[in-house]
Protein backbone atom coordinates (compact mmCIF):
# COMPACT_ATOMS: atom_id res chain seq x y z
CA UNK A 1 0.00 0.00 0.00
CA UNK A 2 1.25 3.45 -0.16
CA UNK A 3 1.84 4.25 3.22
CA UNK A 4 4.24 1.15 3.45
CA UNK A 5 5.83 3.12 0.67
CA UNK A 6 5.81 6.28 2.45
CA UNK A 7 7.32 4.58 5.57
CA UNK A 8 10.08 3.35 3.48
CA UNK A 9 11.54 6.39 2.73
CA UNK A 10 14.29 7.76 5.08
CA UNK A 11 13.00 10.30 7.50
CA UNK A 12 16.30 12.58 7.22
CA UNK A 13 17.73 13.33 4.08
CA UNK A 14 21.39 15.35 3.86
CA UNK A 15 20.80 18.46 2.16
CA UNK A 16 24.10 20.37 0.58
CA UNK A 17 24.75 23.97 1.66
CA UNK A 18 26.26 26.52 -0.86
CA UNK A 19 29.44 26.28 0.06
CA UNK A 20 29.26 22.96 -0.56
CA UNK A 21 32.02 22.48 -3.50
CA UNK A 22 31.68 18.19 -3.67
CA UNK A 23 29.49 16.57 -5.66
CA UNK A 24 28.34 13.85 -4.12
CA UNK A 25 26.82 13.68 -0.72
CA UNK A 26 27.44 10.37 1.56
CA UNK A 27 24.47 8.97 3.88
CA UNK A 28 27.57 8.15 6.69
CA UNK A 29 29.25 9.42 9.75
CA UNK A 30 32.04 11.21 8.23
CA UNK A 31 32.73 14.71 7.95
CA UNK A 32 31.45 16.27 4.58
CA UNK A 33 30.71 19.90 3.70
CA UNK A 34 26.98 19.57 4.20
CA UNK A 35 24.62 19.63 6.94
CA UNK A 36 21.74 17.35 7.59
CA UNK A 37 18.15 18.89 7.44
CA UNK A 38 14.85 16.95 7.84
CA UNK A 39 12.34 17.93 5.20
CA UNK A 40 8.90 17.31 5.38
CA UNK A 41 6.67 16.05 2.09
CA UNK A 42 4.78 18.90 0.46
CA UNK A 43 2.16 19.08 -2.10
CA UNK A 44 4.74 21.84 -3.58
CA UNK A 45 7.51 23.42 -3.29
CA UNK A 46 5.88 26.50 -2.66
CA UNK A 47 3.62 25.22 -0.10
CA UNK A 48 4.39 26.10 3.38
CA UNK A 49 4.26 23.13 5.71
CA UNK A 50 0.73 22.78 8.16
CA UNK A 51 0.97 23.99 11.56
CA UNK A 52 1.95 20.97 14.03
CA UNK A 53 -1.43 20.00 15.48
CA UNK A 54 -1.23 18.13 19.14
CA UNK A 55 -0.43 14.32 17.30
CA UNK A 56 2.57 15.56 15.64
CA UNK A 57 3.40 17.28 19.02
CA UNK A 58 3.60 14.58 20.98
CA UNK A 59 4.87 12.05 18.58
CA UNK A 60 7.99 14.61 18.33
CA UNK A 61 8.20 14.47 21.90
CA UNK A 62 8.05 10.87 21.96
CA UNK A 63 10.66 9.93 19.11
CA UNK A 64 11.70 12.93 17.25
CA UNK A 65 11.52 13.27 13.51
CA UNK A 66 12.51 9.15 13.02
CA UNK A 67 10.43 6.34 12.23
CA UNK A 68 7.54 5.11 15.18
CA UNK A 69 9.59 2.63 17.07
CA UNK A 70 9.15 -1.18 16.02
CA UNK A 71 6.77 -2.16 18.88
CA UNK A 72 3.94 0.83 18.27
CA UNK A 73 4.08 -0.04 14.80
CA UNK A 74 3.91 -4.19 15.55
CA UNK A 75 0.81 -2.94 18.14
CA UNK A 76 -0.70 -0.94 15.54
CA UNK A 77 -0.71 -3.59 13.01
CA UNK A 78 -2.12 -6.35 14.75
CA UNK A 79 -4.34 -4.06 16.11
CA UNK A 80 -5.74 -3.54 12.73
CA UNK A 81 -5.45 -6.64 11.31
CA UNK A 82 -7.87 -7.63 14.06
CA UNK A 83 -10.47 -4.84 13.35
CA UNK A 84 -10.25 -5.08 9.84
CA UNK A 85 -11.57 -9.16 10.17
CA UNK A 86 -13.60 -8.19 12.82
CA UNK A 87 -15.30 -5.46 9.84
CA UNK A 88 -14.87 -7.44 6.64
CA UNK A 89 -16.91 -10.60 8.83
CA UNK A 90 -19.88 -8.33 8.52
CA UNK A 91 -19.00 -6.88 5.00
CA UNK A 92 -18.21 -10.14 3.46
CA UNK A 93 -18.67 -13.06 5.75
CA UNK A 94 -16.34 -16.35 4.65
CA UNK A 95 -15.87 -19.88 5.18
CA UNK A 96 -13.08 -20.87 7.77
CA UNK A 97 -10.43 -20.88 5.28
CA UNK A 98 -11.43 -17.21 4.40
CA UNK A 99 -13.11 -17.56 1.36
CA UNK A 100 -16.13 -15.20 0.61
CA UNK A 101 -19.32 -16.77 0.54
CA UNK A 102 -22.80 -14.36 -0.32
CA UNK A 103 -25.87 -14.40 1.68
CA UNK A 104 -28.81 -15.23 -0.30
CA UNK A 105 -31.63 -13.52 -0.78
CA UNK A 106 -34.62 -13.67 1.63
CA UNK A 107 -37.18 -12.58 -1.45
CA UNK A 108 -37.55 -14.94 -4.20
CA UNK A 109 -40.39 -14.24 -6.64
CA UNK A 110 -40.33 -14.50 -10.59
CA UNK A 111 -44.39 -15.25 -10.24
CA UNK A 112 -46.64 -11.98 -9.99
CA UNK A 113 -49.11 -10.89 -11.94
CA UNK A 114 -49.42 -6.87 -12.50
CA UNK A 115 -51.86 -5.53 -15.03
CA UNK A 116 -51.34 -1.73 -14.45
CA UNK A 117 -48.72 0.54 -13.99
CA UNK A 118 -47.28 1.61 -10.74
CA UNK A 119 -47.94 -1.11 -8.86
CA UNK A 120 -44.35 -2.48 -8.87
CA UNK A 121 -41.47 0.13 -7.86
CA UNK A 122 -37.60 -0.69 -8.35
CA UNK A 123 -34.98 0.12 -5.55
CA UNK A 124 -31.70 -0.05 -6.76
CA UNK A 125 -27.84 1.66 -6.42
CA UNK A 126 -25.79 2.73 -8.60
CA UNK A 127 -22.42 1.30 -7.70
CA UNK A 128 -24.30 -1.88 -7.32
CA UNK A 129 -23.75 -4.71 -10.21
CA UNK A 130 -26.65 -6.77 -9.03
CA UNK A 131 -29.00 -3.71 -9.26
CA UNK A 132 -27.23 -2.66 -12.27
CA UNK A 133 -28.74 -5.44 -14.57
CA UNK A 134 -32.34 -4.99 -13.35
CA UNK A 135 -31.83 -1.37 -14.62
CA UNK A 136 -30.49 -2.01 -17.61
CA UNK A 137 -33.37 -4.80 -18.53
CA UNK A 138 -36.37 -2.18 -17.00
CA UNK A 139 -34.86 0.13 -19.73
CA UNK A 140 -34.22 -2.09 -22.19
CA UNK A 141 -37.79 -3.38 -22.42
CA UNK A 142 -39.21 0.38 -21.79
CA UNK A 143 -40.60 -0.20 -18.51
CA UNK A 144 -40.09 3.17 -17.49
CA UNK A 145 -43.89 4.53 -16.84
CA UNK A 146 -44.77 0.84 -15.71
CA UNK A 147 -42.35 0.70 -13.26
CA UNK A 148 -41.03 3.55 -11.22
CA UNK A 149 -37.34 3.84 -9.68
CA UNK A 150 -35.85 4.84 -7.08
CA UNK A 151 -32.32 5.29 -6.90
CA UNK A 152 -30.51 5.30 -3.42
CA UNK A 153 -26.79 5.90 -2.49
CA UNK A 154 -24.74 4.90 0.29
CA UNK A 155 -24.02 6.23 3.71
CA UNK A 156 -20.93 6.46 5.32
CA UNK A 157 -21.99 3.54 7.30
CA UNK A 158 -22.59 1.67 3.98
CA UNK A 159 -26.47 1.15 4.36
CA UNK A 160 -28.42 2.90 1.09
CA UNK A 161 -30.23 6.50 1.51
CA UNK A 162 -32.31 8.67 -0.03
CA UNK A 163 -31.21 12.16 -0.23
CA UNK A 164 -31.91 15.06 -2.38
CA UNK A 165 -29.64 16.25 -5.06
CA UNK A 166 -29.88 18.97 -7.47
CA UNK A 167 -26.52 17.98 -9.60
CA UNK A 168 -27.30 16.90 -12.97
CA UNK A 169 -25.59 14.37 -14.95
CA UNK A 170 -26.54 14.71 -18.66
CA UNK A 171 -29.12 11.29 -19.76
CA UNK A 172 -27.43 9.65 -16.62
CA UNK A 173 -29.47 7.91 -14.24
CA UNK A 174 -28.51 9.76 -10.55
CA UNK A 175 -29.40 9.13 -7.03
CA UNK A 176 -32.64 10.78 -5.48
CA UNK A 177 -35.70 10.56 -3.09
CA UNK A 178 -37.74 7.44 -2.03
CA UNK A 179 -40.30 8.38 -4.72
CA UNK A 180 -42.75 5.07 -3.51
CA UNK A 181 -42.71 5.59 0.29
CA UNK A 182 -41.07 8.81 1.43
CA UNK A 183 -38.53 7.56 3.36
CA UNK A 184 -35.06 8.08 4.23
CA UNK A 185 -33.14 5.17 3.81
CA UNK A 186 -34.02 1.39 2.11
CA UNK A 187 -33.52 -0.22 5.64
CA UNK A 188 -36.74 2.06 6.52
CA UNK A 189 -38.89 1.20 3.53
CA UNK A 190 -38.23 -2.74 4.71
CA UNK A 191 -39.31 -2.62 7.91
CA UNK A 192 -42.81 -1.26 6.24
CA UNK A 193 -43.54 -4.75 5.53
CA UNK A 194 -45.78 -6.65 7.25
CA UNK A 195 -44.18 -7.90 10.95
CA UNK A 196 -40.94 -5.71 10.25
CA UNK A 197 -38.03 -6.90 8.77
CA UNK A 198 -34.29 -7.30 10.76
CA UNK A 199 -32.67 -8.75 7.72
CA UNK A 200 -29.87 -7.01 5.18
CA UNK A 201 -31.50 -4.51 3.27
CA UNK A 202 -29.85 -4.85 -0.29
CA UNK A 203 -30.81 -3.56 -3.93
CA UNK A 204 -31.93 -4.24 -5.72
CA UNK A 205 -35.66 -4.70 -4.32
CA UNK A 206 -39.20 -5.08 -6.32
CA UNK A 207 -41.50 -3.28 -3.79
CA UNK A 208 -45.58 -3.58 -3.92
CA UNK A 209 -46.87 -0.16 -3.52
CA UNK A 210 -50.38 -1.43 -2.80
CA UNK A 211 -49.65 -4.29 -0.41
CA UNK A 212 -46.72 -2.49 1.33
CA UNK A 213 -44.55 -5.60 1.25
CA UNK A 214 -41.32 -6.87 -0.70
CA UNK A 215 -42.13 -8.74 -3.91
CA UNK A 216 -38.15 -9.77 -4.81
CA UNK A 217 -34.59 -9.13 -3.94
CA UNK A 218 -32.89 -11.32 -6.27
CA UNK A 219 -31.18 -9.55 -9.33
CA UNK A 220 -31.90 -12.59 -11.56
CA UNK A 221 -35.47 -13.15 -10.43
CA UNK A 222 -35.96 -9.53 -11.32
CA UNK A 223 -34.77 -9.18 -14.62
CA UNK A 224 -36.61 -12.74 -15.67
CA UNK A 225 -39.97 -10.76 -14.58
CA UNK A 226 -38.96 -7.67 -16.25
CA UNK A 227 -38.02 -9.74 -19.67
CA UNK A 228 -41.46 -11.65 -19.91
CA UNK A 229 -44.03 -11.00 -17.26
CA UNK A 230 -44.78 -7.51 -17.34
CA UNK A 231 -45.00 -7.53 -21.92
CA UNK A 232 -48.68 -5.92 -21.64
CA UNK A 233 -46.68 -3.05 -19.48
CA UNK A 234 -43.75 -2.72 -21.61
CA UNK A 235 -43.37 -0.06 -24.27
CA UNK A 236 -40.85 -2.91 -26.09
CA UNK A 237 -42.59 -6.07 -25.30
CA UNK A 238 -41.53 -8.26 -28.72
CA UNK A 239 -37.75 -7.65 -27.24
CA UNK A 240 -36.89 -10.95 -25.69
CA UNK A 241 -33.83 -11.55 -23.90
CA UNK A 242 -34.70 -15.11 -22.92
CA UNK A 243 -35.95 -16.45 -26.29
CA UNK A 244 -36.85 -20.56 -25.61
CA UNK A 245 -34.84 -21.45 -27.64
CA UNK A 246 -31.53 -19.99 -25.80
CA UNK A 247 -32.78 -20.89 -22.27
CA UNK A 248 -30.18 -23.47 -22.07
CA UNK A 249 -27.35 -21.74 -23.15
CA UNK A 250 -28.37 -18.86 -21.29
CA UNK A 251 -27.80 -21.19 -18.15
CA UNK A 252 -24.79 -22.77 -19.11
CA UNK A 253 -23.13 -18.93 -19.13
CA UNK A 254 -24.64 -18.47 -16.15
CA UNK A 255 -22.99 -21.31 -14.22
CA UNK A 256 -20.09 -19.92 -15.35
CA UNK A 257 -20.23 -16.81 -15.39
CA UNK A 258 -21.84 -16.18 -12.01
CA UNK A 259 -19.54 -18.02 -9.62
CA UNK A 260 -15.92 -16.89 -11.49
CA UNK A 261 -16.85 -13.50 -12.88
CA UNK A 262 -19.61 -12.00 -11.23
CA UNK A 263 -19.20 -13.23 -7.75
CA UNK A 264 -15.37 -13.72 -8.46
CA UNK A 265 -14.12 -10.38 -8.40
CA UNK A 266 -15.59 -10.36 -4.87
CA UNK A 267 -13.96 -13.64 -3.69
CA UNK A 268 -10.68 -11.69 -4.63
CA UNK A 269 -11.53 -8.38 -3.10
CA UNK A 270 -13.55 -10.15 -0.23
CA UNK A 271 -10.71 -12.41 0.39
CA UNK A 272 -9.53 -13.30 3.76
CA UNK A 273 -6.48 -15.07 3.67
CA UNK A 274 -3.77 -15.59 0.95
CA UNK A 275 -4.73 -19.56 -0.16
CA UNK A 276 -8.23 -17.89 -0.65
CA UNK A 277 -7.46 -15.06 -3.08
CA UNK A 278 -5.02 -17.18 -5.23
CA UNK A 279 -8.03 -19.27 -5.81
CA UNK A 280 -10.35 -16.85 -6.58
CA UNK A 281 -8.21 -14.93 -9.15
CA UNK A 282 -6.97 -18.19 -10.60
CA UNK A 283 -10.81 -18.82 -11.50
CA UNK A 284 -11.58 -15.59 -12.43
CA UNK A 285 -8.54 -15.09 -14.78
CA UNK A 286 -9.00 -18.21 -16.56
CA UNK A 287 -12.41 -17.22 -17.06
CA UNK A 288 -11.69 -14.07 -18.55
CA UNK A 289 -8.98 -15.80 -21.20
CA UNK A 290 -11.85 -18.50 -22.13
CA UNK A 291 -14.78 -16.22 -22.37
CA UNK A 292 -12.30 -13.38 -24.64
CA UNK A 293 -11.27 -16.40 -26.99
CA UNK A 294 -15.24 -17.52 -27.57
CA UNK A 295 -16.27 -13.79 -27.94
CA UNK A 296 -13.39 -14.29 -31.09
CA UNK A 297 -15.94 -16.11 -33.13
CA UNK A 298 -19.20 -14.31 -31.48
CA UNK A 299 -20.75 -11.20 -31.38
CA UNK A 300 -22.51 -11.96 -27.79
CA UNK A 301 -22.61 -15.23 -25.74
CA UNK A 302 -25.05 -16.84 -27.03
CA UNK A 303 -24.50 -16.14 -30.76
CA UNK A 304 -25.92 -13.10 -32.62
CA UNK A 305 -28.60 -12.44 -29.92
CA UNK A 306 -28.21 -10.36 -26.74
CA UNK A 307 -29.69 -11.95 -23.98
CA UNK A 308 -29.43 -11.56 -19.93
CA UNK A 309 -26.31 -13.95 -20.19
CA UNK A 310 -24.74 -11.08 -21.68
CA UNK A 311 -26.53 -8.37 -19.45
CA UNK A 312 -25.17 -10.05 -16.02
CA UNK A 313 -21.34 -10.18 -17.70
CA UNK A 314 -21.41 -6.37 -18.85
CA UNK A 315 -22.27 -5.24 -15.27
CA UNK A 316 -19.25 -6.58 -14.24
CA UNK A 317 -17.31 -5.94 -16.78
CA UNK A 318 -17.86 -2.27 -16.82
CA UNK A 319 -16.73 -2.23 -13.57
CA UNK A 320 -13.64 -4.10 -13.96
CA UNK A 321 -11.22 -1.14 -14.99
CA UNK A 322 -12.87 1.39 -12.75
CA UNK A 323 -13.01 -0.43 -9.45
CA UNK A 324 -12.14 -4.01 -9.78
CA UNK A 325 -8.46 -3.93 -11.09
CA UNK A 326 -7.59 -1.92 -8.36
CA UNK A 327 -9.14 -1.78 -5.54
CA UNK A 328 -10.31 -5.53 -5.21
CA UNK A 329 -6.83 -6.80 -6.16
CA UNK A 330 -8.03 -8.20 -9.77
CA UNK A 331 -4.48 -6.91 -10.98
CA UNK A 332 -3.32 -9.59 -13.80
CA UNK A 333 -5.00 -8.18 -16.37
CA UNK A 334 -6.85 -5.32 -17.16
CA UNK A 335 -9.99 -5.62 -18.89
CA UNK A 336 -8.85 -2.98 -21.93
CA UNK A 337 -5.97 -5.51 -22.69
CA UNK A 338 -8.96 -8.44 -23.80
CA UNK A 339 -9.47 -7.07 -27.62
CA UNK A 340 -12.44 -9.30 -27.89
CA UNK A 341 -14.15 -8.88 -23.90
CA UNK A 342 -13.04 -4.81 -24.14
CA UNK A 343 -14.92 -4.43 -27.78
CA UNK A 344 -17.62 -6.95 -26.71
CA UNK A 345 -18.35 -4.37 -23.62
CA UNK A 346 -18.55 -1.50 -25.93
CA UNK A 347 -20.85 -3.19 -28.05
CA UNK A 348 -23.37 -3.43 -25.07
CA UNK A 349 -22.60 -0.29 -24.06
CA UNK A 350 -23.54 1.23 -27.20
CA UNK A 351 -26.89 -0.12 -27.54
CA UNK A 352 -29.15 1.78 -28.65
CA UNK A 353 -27.00 3.70 -31.48
CA UNK A 354 -27.56 1.10 -33.72
CA UNK A 355 -30.23 -1.92 -33.82
CA UNK A 356 -29.87 -5.02 -32.22
CA UNK A 357 -30.78 -8.11 -33.92
CA UNK A 358 -33.75 -9.93 -31.79
CA UNK A 359 -34.64 -12.93 -34.01
CA UNK A 360 -33.34 -13.93 -37.58
CA UNK A 361 -33.52 -10.75 -39.17
CA UNK A 362 -35.57 -8.59 -37.28
CA UNK A 363 -34.29 -5.98 -35.42
CA UNK A 364 -34.78 -2.82 -33.15
CA UNK A 365 -33.91 0.14 -32.17
CA UNK A 366 -33.81 -0.26 -27.85
CA UNK A 367 -33.23 2.55 -25.07
CA UNK A 368 -29.51 3.95 -23.65
CA UNK A 369 -27.64 1.14 -21.58
CA UNK A 370 -25.33 4.16 -21.35
CA UNK A 371 -27.27 6.15 -19.69
CA UNK A 372 -27.61 3.34 -16.91
CA UNK A 373 -23.93 3.81 -16.46
CA UNK A 374 -22.68 6.33 -13.52
CA UNK A 375 -19.28 6.19 -13.24
CA UNK A 376 -18.49 8.80 -10.58
CA UNK A 377 -21.70 6.86 -8.57
CA UNK A 378 -19.74 3.55 -8.77
CA UNK A 379 -16.47 5.08 -8.15
CA UNK A 380 -17.67 6.67 -4.78
CA UNK A 381 -19.65 4.08 -3.89
CA UNK A 382 -16.31 1.63 -3.98
CA UNK A 383 -13.82 3.92 -3.45
CA UNK A 384 -15.25 6.06 -0.67
CA UNK A 385 -17.71 3.46 1.06
CA UNK A 386 -16.03 0.34 1.62
CA UNK A 387 -13.62 1.37 4.81
CA UNK A 388 -11.77 -2.21 5.42
CA UNK A 389 -11.04 -2.25 1.65
CA UNK A 390 -10.11 1.54 1.08
CA UNK A 391 -9.57 3.28 4.29
CA UNK A 392 -8.17 6.68 3.40
CA UNK A 393 -11.57 6.79 1.40
CA UNK A 394 -9.36 8.38 -1.55
CA UNK A 395 -10.61 7.85 -4.98
CA UNK A 396 -8.67 7.60 -7.81
CA UNK A 397 -8.34 9.42 -10.80
CA UNK A 398 -11.07 7.33 -13.66
CA UNK A 399 -8.96 5.31 -16.23
CA UNK A 400 -9.31 7.14 -19.76
CA UNK A 401 -10.08 3.75 -21.31
CA UNK A 402 -13.79 4.02 -18.92
CA UNK A 403 -14.94 7.38 -20.05
CA UNK A 404 -17.63 8.09 -22.45
CA UNK A 405 -15.71 9.07 -24.96
CA UNK A 406 -13.63 6.17 -25.53
CA UNK A 407 -16.25 3.67 -24.81
CA UNK A 408 -18.20 5.11 -27.87
CA UNK A 409 -15.69 4.70 -30.23
CA UNK A 410 -16.20 1.90 -33.50
CA UNK A 411 -15.76 -1.43 -32.19
CA UNK A 412 -16.40 -3.83 -35.27
CA UNK A 413 -18.37 -6.35 -33.46
CA UNK A 414 -21.28 -6.52 -35.88
CA UNK A 415 -19.06 -8.22 -38.32
CA UNK A 416 -18.94 -11.19 -36.09
CA UNK A 417 -22.80 -11.48 -36.62
CA UNK A 418 -24.25 -14.26 -38.83
CA UNK A 419 -27.43 -12.16 -39.46
CA UNK A 420 -25.26 -8.78 -40.53
CA UNK A 421 -23.19 -10.40 -42.90
CA UNK A 422 -26.20 -12.11 -44.95
CA UNK A 423 -27.67 -8.74 -44.62
CA UNK A 424 -24.42 -7.77 -46.50
CA UNK A 425 -24.63 -10.32 -48.80
CA UNK A 426 -28.29 -9.43 -50.13
CA UNK A 427 -27.48 -5.79 -50.50
CA UNK A 428 -24.55 -6.24 -52.55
Amino acid sequence: MSCNCTALLPSALPIPTKTTTTTTTKLTNTKTNSKTRHVSPRMSLNQQPPNPNLLTTLTRLLWGRSLPPQLLISTVRSTWFAAWHLMMSQLAPSDPIGRYTRPTSQFRSTQFSCQKPGILHLYVGLPCPWAHRTLIVWALKGLEDAVPVSVASPGLDGSWEFQHRDIPDGDRVVPGLDNANGRKTLREVYRLQRGGYDGRSTVPMLWDVERKEVVCNESYDIIELFNSGLNRLAKNPDLDLSPPSLKKKIEDWNRIIYPNVNNGVYRCGFAQSQQAYDSAVIELFSTLDMVDDHLGSFRYLCGDVLTLADICLFTTLIRFDLVYNVLFKCTKRKLIEYPNLHAYMCDIYQVPTRAVTVIFLNSQMIPKVAATCNFGAIMDGYYNILFPLNPSSIRPVMPSGCEHEFLSQPHNRASLSWVDKNVQALVS
